[in-house]
């Protein structure tokens, strides 16, 4: 593992799952990542992807921000700027910062910086537990949300609709950062 918080998120990630009395078997079927691939992350020998990640995060009844939240023990209600945990996704590069101070908040904010050229793609189970509004900070990014694409520009907010699987792209030669707000949905 190449630094604590991935090696957190291993522990984290395996945690979470025996709390819930899941087998390894179990996840795999609700999260469709493979057993083989769950054993290597939590054990420490593959660092997951975003896209792995929420797929795991959304079978285990969390945001992937609440995973990295609980990795980094997150506890307390003011985080400065400086001490607020990013993770960078090893297969596109993208950096995602948890801005949200308290973990299992009723309100979540992450900041993404995704690369010129990147794209990140998730199920659409993995937006059934909460209300996303995307907000572009900075450059231009396309959103698809099934067969419908959202061309955001900075200043641009778009509130997700049902879900369905999504994609963040950057089509562009510049990085664009955007702000990511999640609610829970109420059940």
């Amino acid at each position: 593992m190449s630094d604590p918080l991935s090696a957190s998120l291993a522990a984290t990630l395996q945690a979470a799952r025996l709390d819930q009395n899941l087998s390894a078997n179990a996840l795999a079927e609700s999260s469709g990542v493979s057993r083989a691939m769950i054993g290597k992350i939590e054990r420490g020998e593959a660092q997951p992807t975003a896209v792995l990640l929420g797929r795991l995060s959304a079978a285990l009844g969390m945001t992937l921000s609440e995973l990295i939240a609980r990795a980094e023990h997150g506890d307390r209600r003011l985080v400065r700027a400086a001490d607020q945990p990013t993770w960078t996704d090893p297969d596109t590069g993208y950096v995602r910062r948890a801005v949200s101070p308290s973990l299992g908040g009723p309100l979540e904010l992450v900041e993404v910086v995704l690369p010129a050229g990147a794209e990140v793609a998730f199920p659409a189970h993995t937006y059934v537990l909460t209300h996303h509004q995307i907000w572009v900070l900075d450059g231009h990014l396309r959103f698809r949300e099934g067969d419908v694409e959202h061309e955001l520009d900075a200043g641009d907010c778009l509130q997700l609709g049902t879900p369905q699987p999504c994609a963040y792209v950057n089509p562009t030669g510049e990085p664009v950062r955007y702000l990511v707000a999640l609610a829970r949905r109420h059940a």
